[in-house]
């Protein structure tokens, strides 16, 4: 345990993380205590749907000591991931025959180019105070990484439960070093949401049931995402064009007019995602998915979810009787799941001839 550092080693440390690459580096205690009640109560309601992780190893999560021991401090950073489109996202929403992605997930897994980076600075801040224990995390494992930034400076958690900055608005990623170094800490920021509800309201599926409380059962990031079964029929609709993800309430919230681009070249988007039509998508094989996903964060869903995803978007589409011909085409070869999705789609179709 690396207690009692010399002076000043906080701010070497976020010079480190600067120069690698990060937007902003935030530094915090293990001390959460403010947000065990608020996180029991989220579990309590089932507000996490079928992500039973998230009721695992709730102490882990709400002491960072005990998910790796000797803790003292979190070191928390921010990698901005917004690319330049040229157009507003929205209006890709008033193309029903092509496909929404959520925008972080057009270039390459997050994931990986994070951890990567994390593990460099870790080593980094390692060799300039002679060994330290430490763990890195980036949305893995039992961490409760919004807290722990809010916490730490990078911003404050709006009411979408995102977290906000005032000059980069929330399109960034988030990760954490847990570490044995006693370290200075940063004070929390204000909270600038004021009396906005724009988030709030624009939801298409009123996921956000109260300011900073989500029911990720009704949200269509956790629906196409993890939520593996039948999409509820009272949420199809409302899922519109988007194939994985939602960024509705990030796209309205005023503090995003600011987000600055982000300058890494592996988040630009790959085999065209950022305007893709939906039967090109549909038409993929099982190989196809496989090999155009790998390396994306879209690839961890399994081809049947982005199938299932697909169809229901196909479904809420102008119509069209070629989308029609298409689902009836190859019926026969899907799994039950994909066929009530089927003909699900074909019927609002229909209804719309």
């Amino acid at each position: 345990m690396n207690a009692h550092p010399q002076p000043g080693l906080s701010q070497q440390i976020k010079r480190i993380g600067l120069d690698l690459g990060f937007q902003q580096v935030g530094i915090t205690d293990t001390r959460l205590d403010t947000h065990h009640r608020a996180y029991a109560s989220w579990i309590d309601q089932n507000y996490h749907g079928e992500m039973s992780y998230m009721a695992r190893n709730v102490e882990k999560r709400l002491h960072p000591e005990q998910m790796v021991p000797h803790t003292l401090s979190v070191i928390c950073v921010r990698l901005d991931y917004r690319i330049d489109e040229g157009r507003w996202p929205f209006d890709l929403m008033h193309h029903s025959e092509l496909a929404y992605v959520s925008r972080y997930a057009l270039g390459r897994d997050y994931h990986k180019l994070m951890r990567k980076r994390l593990q460099a600075y870790a080593t980094q801040i390692s060799a300039l105070v002679n060994n330290m224990g430490y763990r890195v995390f980036t949305d893995s494992a039992p961490v409760l990484e919004k807290a722990l930034a809010a916490k730490a400076g990078i911003g404050w958690q709006g009411k979408h439960s995102n977290i906000l900055h005032r000059d980069h608005g929330s399109t960034f990623f988030l990760g954490e070093i847990y570490t044995d170094l006693e370290l200075d800490i940063d004070q929390p920021v204000k909270n600038h949401c004021g009396r906005c509800t724009a988030c709030i309201d624009v939801c298409p599926t009123q996921a956000i049931v109260a300011p900073y409380v989500v029911d990720a059962r009704r949200c269509i990031s956790y629906l196409t995402i993890e939520h593996k079964s039948a999409i509820p029929v009272e949420f199809r609709a409302a899922i519109g064009n988007r194939i994985y993800g939602c960024d509705d309430c990030q796209l309205v919230c005023p503090w995003n007019r600011f987000a600055k681009l982000s300058q890494e070249a592996d988040f630009q988007p790959r085999h065209g995602l950022d305007r893709i039509s939906l039967l090109e998508c549909y038409a993929w094989t099982p190989e196809e998915f496989d090999l155009k996903m790998q390396g994306s964060a879209i690839r961890r869903i399994g081809y049947q979810s982005w199938l299932r995803n697909i169809v229901i978007a196909l479904g809420n589409a102008d119509h069209d009787p070629h989308i029609v011909t298409t689902l009836r085409a190859d019926y026969a070869k899907h799994n039950r799941l994909i066929q009530e999705h089927i003909d699900w789609a074909i019927q609002q179709q229909q209804d719309k001839a």
